[in-house]
């Protein structure tokens, strides 16, 4: 695996609630961490890559989003699949996907998957 390492940050104490507070208030957005993938352009024989950090409960969708717009290539047309080729579920979130996935995907267009090289025969 090649992860690349950030410096831990400090973090500050957790503020606890004050007596009489409301329990059933949400939690905060940050509950879940930061995700940090490493996104590979697949299509491109370079294999130029973004590092990208994200909150855990955001949406896998979200993530291909934004680094196929880094690409420039088409987010509808785009997939997200892992280094043995095995495609990731849409459905989960950015942490569910790390976890069963790992850190590095490949974005890869899907206008180039199965497409035929048609060779002219005339000589």
């Amino acid at each position: 695996w090649n992860l690349i390492f950030r410096r831990p940050q400090r973090r500050r104490a957790p503020m606890t609630a004050p007596l009489g507070a409301n329990s059933n208030a949400a939690p905060d957005s940050d509950a879940g961490g930061k995700v940090t993938f490493k996104i590979v352009l697949a299509s491109d024989p370079k294999a130029p890559y973004r590092v990208i950090d994200v909150p855990g409960a955001a949406p896998i969708t979200a993530v291909l989003k934004f680094a196929a717009t880094e690409f420039k290539v088409t987010p509808a047309t785009s997939a997200l699949i892992t280094a043995d080729g095995v495609g990731v579920n849409m459905r989960n979130t950015a942490q569910e996907t790390f976890v069963k996935y790992g850190g590095e995907l490949r974005l890869i267009p899907r206008d180039r998957v199965g497409a035929r090289v048609l060779r002219s025969t005339s000589s």
